[in-house]
């Protein structure tokens, strides 16, 4: 049996700066099984990114088991963890400048 799907509490803060950036987002989250949280879409380039919640402890943001495996997988374009709007933002200057992106 599958569980729902948690979002982090600072899902909706980061969506909500990244589309007034003028990214579309969309929450992955339901899929589950390692997909990234947020599909990212900016000037014509995707990302995926994983967020993960700045106010837990380092041990609470680790990925999990399954988010190691789908990201070790990747083969595609700009992947990312991000912990806050800072972070998230900053992906969008790595997609404006069109550099390749794998930070963890």
């Amino acid at each position: 049996m599958r569980r729902a799907a948690k979002v982090d509490a600072n899902q909706p803060e980061i969506v909500q700066a990244l589309r007034q950036a003028g990214a579309t987002v969309q929450s992955l989250a339901a899929v589950g099984s390692g997909v990234p949280d947020l599909l990212v879409g900016f000037q014509g380039k995707t990302a995926l990114i994983e967020v993960k919640d700045s106010a837990k402890p380092p041990s609470a943001r680790c990925l999990t088991e399954d988010q190691l495996d789908w990201h070790g997988k990747w083969r595609g374009g700009t992947l990312a963890v991000v912990c806050d709007v800072d972070s998230a933002l900053r992906v969008l200057g790595v997609m404006k400048r069109g550099e390749l992106m794998e930070a963890f």
